[in-house]
């Protein structure tokens, strides 16, 4: 085994440093977080659904055979080079999400039992079973090096019985794996290298990892990494990039604001529906219910149409009283009324050129419809107490939570105004029926809400996650929002937000998913309590008597697991981070 290497001429102060900084195998402490059982816990059946949860990403189960018969596919139509860069680097988009989602889980985890984490989760999501040689590492000076044994590789099976035993490694998603996650956790590109492989007649496959730097021929496997490499092959042009390699983890540009967030189906539909409408002039009708996002959709239709320039002018009909509605819409000329003492343009007047929104359109009364509707057919309007017409140039945006053909039908919304505005409708649904974006938009509120009240919350708890994942969001994403509000406040600083510190008031939590019990079988997860200790609104003469009582509680777990933190968190239902930051605030660190 390599060393990292050390300067030629150094103080013993420096080497000293130096050897403090380098992490090996042996600093792994087996009851430090992530351990095996955590890694386990973070895995989530929800069955009602069809969807199983690691953490906050969505996995996916299927057969063996199934991957082998894409695998084949893939090397009859791109040939084994194409194929081979492909599934490498779908394999280093997995490894670098898992190191992201490990280190945003465990944030205050030795970085030798993070990165040790990496192989235990490419084992537990059954794709090999890693025997670890040797590995150690050195962030600051970006020194690397690892060892590992892989067994019974299902690649292997799978290639083996699709093409026999050839000349050439055929484990290339897991050696993709392994390089994304190493690259993620060291901020440099490492490349990992099969030395043998089952497939070349093996006995077991052993590979290498080491920066791409100190590889003599880095290039033998970088090809592999550019998406351009098997794009060719099927007469595409996709721009060679490595994005994924080196970005930082918290890069705070991933989620800008204003920027609609998701990857669900119908996110996805309805916003391919506002790119396809935007260059034109159609009046667009957002149906959906209330907080899943109808307004900052209209702004994304604006901001990518041709009026990006001109003025985004919103209005909520259902906050304007009926006699105002008007004069809100059209404008007013001085004197038209008692107290109108200057003329002012309205809604339309100041979105001319651009696009005017009218959200809740269906509180809208039968009197203002039909001024509505002539306006938007005869693209003129008349100032409230004026005798002159104005021409304006309007993209007219209406959102409704309700269902207009019903209101059509029980008379309360006129006929000719919907089929005016039913033009080109978008649909929004709640978000519990777009649950793939709910860790996105978890990511992005956190993000915002931390920046906002100054607060370094790492994250999330994986019960959070669990149970974020599971609830039916009666009001929808703006109720995700004030959920993460609520937990950056709440959560301690450097703690991460747990069940307790999102569910306040009244919530009701959907039935929890199954998780991996003792001997890997599915078993309901049981959600704790709400802990008590950061509750609100307590009298300030219970608080010393309670937090005696905690305190005791945790020396009483200390002791029984012989001052192991790791453990005593897992008997208190904790994670290592939480009890360690409770135990510095009750002073028993």
């Amino acid at each position: 085994m390599t060393t990292p290497p050390v300067p030629d001429t150094v103080s013993l102060a420096e080497l000293r440093q130096h050897r403090a900084r380098v992490r090996t195998s042996a600093d792994l402490d087996e009851g430090a977080s992530p351990t095996l059982r955590e890694l386990a816990e973070s895995l989530a059946f929800s069955p009602g659904d069809g969807r199983i949860w690691l953490n906050d990403q969505r996995m996916l189960l299927w057969r063996s055979s199934t991957y082998g018969a894409m695998r084949r596919e893939l090397v009859a139509r791109l040939g084994q080079e194409g194929a081979r860069s492909l599934l490498t680097r779908v394999g280093y988009m997995a490894g670098a999400r898992d190191a992201e989602m490990v280190r945003r889980t465990w944030p205050d985890s030795d970085p030798a039992n993070t990165f040790d984490a990496g192989p235990r989760l490419h084992g537990l999501e059954g794709i090999v079973r890693p025997e670890t040689v040797a590995f150690q590492f050195d962030i600051a000076r970006g020194d690397f090096y690892a060892e590992y044994l892989w067994h019974d590789s299902s690649e292997d099976d799978e290639h083996i019985a699709a093409f026999d035993i050839g000349s050439d490694p055929a484990c290339w998603m897991q050696v993709g794996y392994a390089s994304g996650y190493a690259s993620a956790f060291m901020g440099k590109l490492i490349i990992f290298r099969e030395v043998a492989c089952r497939s070349m007649g093996d006995e077991v496959c052993r590979v290498v990892g080491r920066p791409a730097d100190q590889w003599d021929d880095p290039e033998l496997d970088q090809h592999h990494f550019l998406p351009d490499h098997s794009a060719r092959q099927v007469g595409r042009s996709v721009a060679p990039q490595i994005s994924e390699v080196s970005r930082p983890l918290d890069d705070d540009s991933r989620f800008p604001d204003g920027e609609l967030i998701g990857i669900s189906a119908s996110f996805s539909a309805a916003r391919h529906l506002i790119e396809r409408v935007a260059s034109t002039s159609a009046t667009v009708l957002f149906t959906g219910p209330s907080g899943a996002g109808k307004e900052l959709f209209a702004q994304t239709l604006h901001r990518i149409s041709p009026r990006a320039q001109a003025p985004f002018v919103a209005l909520n009909c259902a906050a304007i009283p009926d006699t105002l509605i008007e004069s809100e819409l059209f404008g007013v000329e001085r004197g038209a009324f008692t107290g109108a003492t200057t003329s002012r343009p309205g809604r339309f007047e100041r979105a001319n050129g651009g696009t005017l929104f009218l959200d809740e359109i269906a509180s809208l009364s039968f009197a203002a419809q039909g001024k509505l509707l002539r306006a938007l057919q005869e693209r003129r309007i008349e100032r409230v107490g004026s005798v002159r017409e104005t021409t304006v140039d309007v993209r007219v945006v209406a959102a409704t939570n309700v269902d207009l053909r019903d209101e059509v039908a029980a008379g309360r919304f006129r006929e000719d105004l919907y089929f005016r505005l039913n033009v080109f409708p978008i649909h929004l649904p709640p978000l519990k029926e777009r649950r793939d974006d709910i860790p996105l938009l978890m990511e992005a509120f956190l993000r915002r809400y931390r920046q906002q009240h100054q607060r370094q919350v790492p994250g999330f708890t994986p019960r959070a996650v669990r149970a974020l994942l599971q609830y039916d969001f009666p009001g929808n994403i703006r109720e995700l929002q004030n959920l993460v509000e609520r937990g950056v406040i709440l959560a301690g600083q450097d703690e991460p937000i747990d069940v307790h510190h999102l569910f306040r008031s009244g919530e009701v939590q959907g039935q929890m998913p199954l998780g991996l019990g003792e001997g890997g079988r599915l078993t309901t997860t049981r959600q704790p309590a709400t802990s008590p200790s950061d509750g609100a609104g307590e009298g300030a003469g219970r608080r010393p008597s309670k937090n005696r009582q905690e305190a005791q509680q945790y020396r009483n777990a200390l002791v029984a697991s012989r001052y192991n933190v790791a453990e005593a968190a897992r008997q208190l239902g904790l994670t290592r981070a939480q009890l360690a930051y409770r135990l510095k605030r009750l002073g028993l660190d």
